[in-house]
This record gives C-alpha cells, structure tokens and sequence, in this order.
C-alpha cells in the first residue's frame, strides 16, 4: 500500500484515477480547488506554493506516486487561465517537489492530450519552455483557445522529455499519458450542446477502435505507468485515444 498524489483528482480523469488506486489499496492526496485533501489554487503562483508546501510535509511520510492531471479544456474563453493551469500548474509543482521525489524515488505521470502535436503557435510553446512566463501570455491572449490548450499540452510534453534524464538518475520516472475524445460530465454538456453536439457526435464516429475513450481508460494507463511492472518504461508519451492519432499522424510516431 502507498502513498499518490494526484492534481486534479476532484473529478473527471482525476477522480477516475483516484479510484482505480484506492481500489489497488493506496491511499489518495487530492489536490484541487474544491473537494480535496489540498485545497489549492493552481492557476497562481501562491497556490502552487501553498500545494508544494502542504505535499512537501505530507510526503515526509513517503510518496509512493505523483499525478499531475489538473488542466481545464479548450472550450475555455480565458486563455492565460489555459496557460496557467495547463502548464505551469503541473510543471511548477514537479520542479517544486524535485527533491521530494528524488528522495523517495517517486515516479511521475503528466496527463498530456493527443491534441498536443497539433499545429500551434511556436513561440508560444518556445516561451513556455524558455521560462519566459510574461512573453507566453501576452501571445496566449493573441491565439484562439485550442491552440493554447495544444501548446500547453506540447511544451509540457517535451519539458517531460527534455528533464528525463535530469530526473531519471535522481531515480524519478516520468512518463505522459495522452487521452483522446474522453468522456466526462464535461464533455457530455458538449456533446447535448446544439450548436455543437453534432460535431462532436461525427467526431467520435471517427475513433478508430469505434467508441469514445471512458475515464478509466486513463486510469488503467496511469496505473500501469506508475507500477513496477513499468520499471523501464521512462520518458514516453502513451497515447490512449482509440487510434487517433495514429489515423491522423501515420507515419509519425
């Protein structure tokens, strides 16, 4: 029995993986906005402190398991919050905790998107990844809502696969999962959405295996990802969409 932390575990994905882990006999550290072990607001600077702080004490007693899956959709108007939470609230809170998971050899899992290799704007996954918060805002507000939450999801994607090696000889694996068409309470409103539901209904028509992904498609992903039975699996991107990005990127992989 161990100890995961999970951002985001409130609900949707989150709460999916939640459950699959207590169902395995771990315990749970939820951290989100509301209805959480850790009341946090991921979306600022402080909030990401506050979460590092309170998780820093709690994993004095061991830390078993990380998962960063706090994000919010693309259907959101306000794109520096896409930014905020999508990328800095993950990756600020893994280099926060960097030297409690080295000590406990804590593996980490990044919920990604198989949204994240679609064209995007590149100084905008650049300024993400140089550091330069000030320059990705100002651009965020400039991009329509998808290509911010893409670009979130790939310079999250590839901060992962550039600190692999960093991280793998502090004895921390990280590892992406990247979720298709998911349903949640989320995308159920979108779905009886008339302006929108038939897109989306075509859309799921297109999933290769011929169904939408479930929440515990996720679940089963992260669970195998921070087991041991993934002890050399480091620093990929697991796609969980049904086949879609293999019908749209064929020859990439």
């Amino acid at each position: 029995m161990g100890t995961y932390v999970i951002t985001g575990g409130a609900s949707g994905i989150g709460a999916a993986v939640k459950q699959q882990l207590e169902s395995e006999g771990h315990n749970t550290v939820i951290v989100d906005i509301r209805d959480a072990d850790v009341i946090a607001n991921l979306a600022t600077d402080e909030g990401r402190g506050s979460a590092i702080e309170s998780l820093t004490k709690i994993a004095e007693h061991g830390l078993d398991g990380f998962v960063a899956c706090a994000g919010v959709g693309s259907h959101l108007p306000d794109r520096a919050l896409i930014t905020e939470v999508n990328y800095y609230g993950t990756i600020n809170l893994i280099e926060g905790l960097r030297g409690v998971l080295a000590k406990n050899g804590t593996p980490v899992v990044l919920i990604s998107s198989n949204s994240a290799p679609q064209p995007t704007d590149q100084c905008f996954v650049d300024a993400l990844l140089n550091g330069d918060k000030t320059a990705a805002l100002e651009l965020a507000e400039g991009m329509q809502s998808q290509p911010v939450y893409s670009g979130t999801k790939q310079a999250m994607t590839r901060w992962m696969r550039r600190n692999t090696q960093s991280y793998a000889a502090l004895g921390v694996r990280m590892n992406a999962v990247a979720p298709g068409y998911t349903q949640t309470p989320l995308s159920a409103a979108v779905e009886n959405d008339p302006t929108y539901g038939d897109a989306i209904r075509q859309f799921i028509d297109t999933i290769p295996v011929g169904r939408p992904g479930q929440a515990q498609d996720m679940a089963n992903a992260v669970s195998y990802l921070l087991s041991d039975k993934a002890s050399f699996v480091c620093g990929s991107m697991l796609f969980v969409d049904g086949g879609h990005d293999a019908l749209h990127r064929p020859d990439q992989f």
